[in-house]
């Protein structure tokens, strides 16, 4: 898997590990309420330590962790950009939008 993050994201994610030391991100595929596992929905998490599942993804920014068992759900090759007009982050690869409005929670 490929992640790349756009010089917008960048900007918008370097602070809150500022604010949040010793936090790492993740790119959670999550399926609370979501009545099954198949109707995830992505979402970036500041989180104290990764899961056993989780898999390290290096990155042109930051080190990103997913899911083993979740990335079947992603694209091998992802974007992560930051729309200021709303506010929140962009996950897509170059055949759709995973998530147009993408959230960064901390955890």
């Amino acid at each position: 898997m490929e992640v790349t993050f756009t010089k917008e994201a960048i900007a918008q994610i370097e602070p809150k590990f500022t604010e949040n030391k010793n936090r790492m991100l993740k790119l959670k595929y999550d399926t609370e309420d979501c009545g099954c596992v198949m109707c995830g929905v992505t979402a970036l998490w500041l989180v104290k330590k990764p899961e056993e599942d989780d898999i390290r993804i290096e990155t042109n920014g930051m080190p990103v962790y997913v899911e083993k068992t979740k990335m079947v759900f992603l694209d091998d090759k992802l974007t992560i950009s930051f729309n200021e007009t709303a506010n929140c982050y962009m996950l897509k690869s170059p055949s759709q939008i995973l998530n147009a409005r993408m959230s960064l929670l901390i955890k």
